[in-house]
Parts: structure tokens; C-alpha cells; sequence
């Protein structure tokens, strides 16, 4: 059962514990209260201001898991205080282990301070979670997409225009490189689990798939230069510096070029010139 009254004041604490630099927001003008304001903290978690507020007032409806999830992200908790927000609303808190979509605070507070760097969060199985607007301007809104399709390597093997992005010299190294990184996850996580439907879902639909997944090849790692065919700026060579969080295994790769290269003074020009609507 919901605990209106729990949840309400758990995050009231929560949102005036927390300051505008501490969620990547400007600090704004003088405020008459600590912490940050309802219709802030709505945004963050991508929903009405009404309805927030009418949580932090023990009124409206039951909120759903996924509304839950939003506000933990929102609110930058960490897994305890996320587990602790989805039992005062009468839900249970996600499997560890399960691949969970949220984000640690720490890797947070990290992306917030990105915003002219290309960089994304993705999971372990290649969900991009977040994207910065320089990120999305190299590779498209990789946030867009749902179900299986949330996966980089689900669509590099069922669509074929993402491929357009990478230079062909590149293609056989990628394919190897999802296939091997799947087989690690699916190891892992285990038969029940998303690696294993989507290790299912592409033995059923690409031939190409099938032929490197019977290699059994498995470890094979990014290269530390990528290269990137964007439609608006062309070809650049990007370094790719990643960081680890081990609690959540999610990744934050953060894409950076030579200073005075070519691919520096392209990157320049796409901070500036955003994204080409095909990408």
C-alpha cells in the first residue's frame, strides 16, 4: 500500500536538500526558500507541476512504477533512497542486477557539467540514457527509441541507415564487437534476462548475426579512436574516453578530438550549427 503521508514528506526533505547546481540548473535569482522549487523538480522528472505537487500534498492518483523511476532520477537519488521512494508508493524497487535505467547521482553531477562536450550515458547493453546537445547533434536523439530498438546493437543489425554513420572500413569490426559484447552481458545476466531476448530476437532476424554469434568471440573492446560520418560536418576522429559507474555498470562516453585537427574545427562548428534533421 501507498504511505501518502512517507512519500510526501520524503520528497519535500528531498527537494530542499537539493540546490540548482547540484541538478545542472543555473542558480537563478535570490530564493525565498532552501532547495529547489516544485515546478523545478517537475521538469526534471518530466511531468506536470500539478501533479508533483499534489504527491508532495498526500493527494492525487497512485503514481506507476515508471512515474516513480522518473522522480528518483529527477531528484538525483541514490539506489537506496530510489528503493526507499518506490516502497513509500506501494511498489516494489527493481532488481539489482536487472539493468536498471537510473542513474547514480555521482555520474549526474558529472554529465551536468558536459553540456560542450559530445558525451551520452548508455548501459550495458548499448540504451543510450542521456545525451548532451552536442552528443545528439554527432549521432541523432539515440534517447528516442523504445523496446529492443533502445539497444545499438539490436538496430545495427536490424537497420540498416545506422550504419551510415561509420565508414564501411569499420562495419565488420562493429558487428563482431556488439555480438562479442552481448555474449558477455548474456553470461552475466542469464537466460531470463533482456540480453538473452535480444540475443534471441537477432538469431531470428539477421544472418549476419547468427554467423558471428556462432564465433563465440567475446571481449572485444571499443577502439580508442572512432571515427563518425556526420551529414552535416562530414568525417571526424573522435577520442573516446569512457568511465565506468560499477554500481549500475552504466558507461559515460565523452567524445573529444585533437586540439587544432580537422576533426576538432568540425566539432567546433557542430557545437554551433546543431544537429542535421536526417541524423
Amino acid at each position: 500500500m501507498i504511505d501518502r503521508a512517507g512519500l510526501a514528506e520524503f520528497l519535500r526533505r528531498r527537494r530542499e536538500a537539493l540546490q540548482p547546481v547540484d541538478v545542472g540548473l543555473p542558480p537563478g535569482q535570490r530564493r525565498r526558500t532552501s532547495g529547489l522549487r516544485r515546478e523545478e523538480v517537475a521538469a526534471l522528472c518530466h511531468m506536470s507541476t500539478d501533479y508533483y505537487s499534489r504527491l508532495e500534498q498526500e493527494r492525487g492518483p497512485h503514481p506507476s512504477e515508471q512515474m516513480i523511476a522518473s522522480i528518483a532520477q529527477g531528484l538525483h537519488l541514490s539506489r537506496a533512497e530510489r528503493d526507499h521512494l518506490f516502497r513509500l508508493a506501494g511498489h516494489q524497487p527493481p532488481a539489482l542486477g536487472s539493468g536498471s535505467d537510473h542513474i547514480s547521482p555521482g555520474m549526474l553531477r558529472i554529465f551536468d557539467r558536459l553540456d560542450d562536450t559530445a558525451a551520452e550515458i548508455v548501459t550495458e547493453l548499448g540504451e543510450t540514457l542521456r545525451q548532451t546537445p552536442l552528443g545528439a547533434a554527432l549521432v541523432g536523439d539515440l534517447t528516442r527509441f523504445s523496446g529492443p530498438a533502445r539497444s545499438i546493437g539490436y538496430r545495427w543489425f536490424t537497420d540498416p541507415t545506422i550504419r551510415d554513420l561509420y565508414p564501411p572500413d569499420d562495419h565488420e569490426f562493429y558487428s563482431r564487437m556488439y555480438v562479442s559484447g552481448l555474449r558477455g552481458v548474456l553470461a552475466m545476466r542469464g537466460p531470463t534476462s533482456k540480453a538473452a531476448h535480444l540475443a534471441e530476437l537477432l538469431t531470428e532476424q539477421s544472418e549476419e548475426f547468427r554467423t558471428f554469434w556462432s564465433a563465440h568471440e567475446i571481449g572485444l573492446r571499443p577502439r580508442e579512436v572512432k571515427r563518425f560520418i556526420n551529414p552535416t560536418v562530414g568525417l571526424l576522429e573522435l577520442n573516446c574516453q569512457v568511465l565506468l559507474d560499477p554500481e549500475e555498470l552504466h558507461l559515460l562516453l565523452v567524445y573529444t578530438a585533437v586540439p587544432g585537427s580537422e576533426s576538432y574545427e568540425k566539432l567546433q562548428l557542430l557545437s554551433v550549427v546543431g544537429s542535421n534533421p536526417s541524423v
